[in-house]
């Protein structure tokens, strides 16, 4: 088999279907951005919880004069009660799982307030004293935060101990519902980019019917008759998949690490590196899926 008669037969093809390839090349590249992009967002869920699992603290909220009487009926938590709360927090039993424990206390608690929402117009009506007086304990092991959480409920003068990972994984949760849905749509295109694969080549057997007619007649094999098809798939499957790659990159380079990073310097973020090691995954996809379809569709044709 001549490699140059191959190529040449598969040059002839795209270039007398070149409206339907181009147009599985951009079925193609949205579906497989779509891919990447459901990826990227599972390895970026991956690094932030890393990251902010192990940041994440136990909060011990005391009472305030606005707190809900029916959780705290004696109003304002004493000093008595911050002393206690401290002495536990000190103790034998509790101590050897906290690596560290602060307490905030009014104004503390409003000069962080007034940080974080300072574009906010709730901002100008919050008070010192609505706010409420907290100590924030970091443990060793974050997976140990119910032995706090069991401690200090239901203590006098204590309103709520919160374990902030469960607002963490409320936020996880959500992205794994947008990567869900990425790949959803990503399925549904990759089936699109299947269907209009298989009917372009289709209509290039059609069209040169009489090709592949004098082929048989000097014992051409079935083969060889389908190779130029379905090269002709796999280039457009692969040329729309370099092109969801270097979507995915420009994606990470100019808004993830260009703009995210800038906006959010304490959060980790996926990398170019992250997005590099997606790229041969995209490229072997569309090529396998472009070369499964093609090799589907001319052999059916053939067969008739």
């Amino acid at each position: 088999m001549r490699a140059s008669f191959v190529f040449t037969e598969m040059g002839i093809a795209i270039r007398r279907n070149l409206s339907m390839v181009i147009s599985v090349i951009l079925v193609t590249f949205i579906s497989l951005t779509f891919v990447g992009t459901a990826g990227l967002l599972q390895q970026q869920i991956g690094s932030m919880k890393t990251y902010w699992y192990d940041k994440a603290q136990v909060a011990i909220y005391l009472c305030t004069a606005t707190s809900p009487k029916d959780v705290c009926p004696q109003g304002e938590a004493s000093n008595d009660v911050q002393a206690t709360v401290n002495t536990r927090l000190n103790s034998n039993t509790l101590k050897p799982y906290i690596a560290k424990a602060f307490f905030e206390n009014h104004a503390q608690a409003y000069k962080t307030f007034q940080n974080e929402f300072k574009n906010n117009a709730v901002a100008k009506y919050v008070t010192p004293a609505q706010l409420n007086e907290t100590f924030w304990v970091k443990l060793k092991d974050p997976n140990q935060a119910p032995i706090v959480i069991e401690s200090f409920s239901g203590l006098s003068g204590v309103e709520q101990v919160k374990d902030q990972r469960t607002y963490l994984d409320q936020i996880f949760s959500m992205l794994n519902i947008a990567s869900l849905a990425a790949i959803s749509i990503a399925a549904l295109m990759l089936f699109s980019a299947a269907l209009l694969i298989s009917t372009t080549i289709r209509l290039s057997a059609v069209m040169r019917r009489r090709e592949i007619g004098i082929m048989r007649l000097v014992g051409a094999s079935n083969f060889y008759i389908q190779l130029p098809f379905i090269l002709e798939g796999v280039v457009a499957g692969v040329i729309g998949s370099l092109l969801a790659g270097g979507a995915i990159l420009a994606v990470v380079n100019y808004f993830v690490q260009g703009y995210l990073v800038q906006q959010l310097p304490f959060t980790s973020f996926v990398g170019l590196g992250d997005a590099f090691t997606l790229l041969p995954a995209l490229v072997g996809l569309g090529g396998l899926l472009a070369g499964i379809a093609a090799a589907s569709s001319i052999r059916r044709y053939l067969r008739v």
